[in-house]
């Protein structure tokens, strides 16, 4: 199972895989409800470097997010089901809307985002400090027909 830190041991942590020469991948989002979709994509995400880095969104910014049913699971249980996937290596929780601060303090070589977002929907903040600490950003492809919301939908 992947480690779970917590934030004040981020910036260590990551340090010790740049020194090590492993190109660090970060991604972030709610993984409220685990799909198909959810694991292609962290698959996807792994095998474009060394190391991958989940950063899980907790109850309160997932809900600022998501709206206030959301998440259905809470963020210790999104983080440890997350980090029981193979293909993760580190997962933590962060309060923010925006991983900008995660981005900054973990310096990724690559950042991956689903592909339901676009450069364009990408948040400025993130984007910028992206750019300043050097990492490219890719987006895998979207697998269609897997979302949480249709999920919460069709168990209604």
């Amino acid at each position: 199972m992947a480690t779970i830190l917590p934030l004040e041991n981020l910036a260590a942590f990551a340090g010790s895989v740049h020194r090590q020469g492993m190109r660090l991948v970060l991604t972030n989002g709610c993984f409220d409800l685990l799909h198909i979709g959810h694991v292609r994509y962290l698959q996807q995400a792994r095998s474009l470097g060394d190391f991958l880095l989940v950063a899980v969104n907790s109850d309160a910014s997932a809900r600022a997010l998501k709206g206030i049913e959301r998440p259905v699971n809470t963020q210790e249980d999104r983080a440890e089901i997350i980090a029981a996937i193979r293909c993760v290596d580190c997962v933590t929780i962060f309060d923010s809307l925006r991983a900008t601060q995660i981005i900054r303090e973990v310096c990724p070589v690559l950042y991956v985002k689903g592909g339901d977002y676009t450069l364009d929907a990408l948040d400025q903040e993130e984007t910028t400090a992206l750019i300043e600490v050097g990492a490219e950003i890719r987006f895998t492809p979207r697998v269609f027909g897997y979302s949480t919301t249709t999920l919460i939908s069709r168990l209604r």
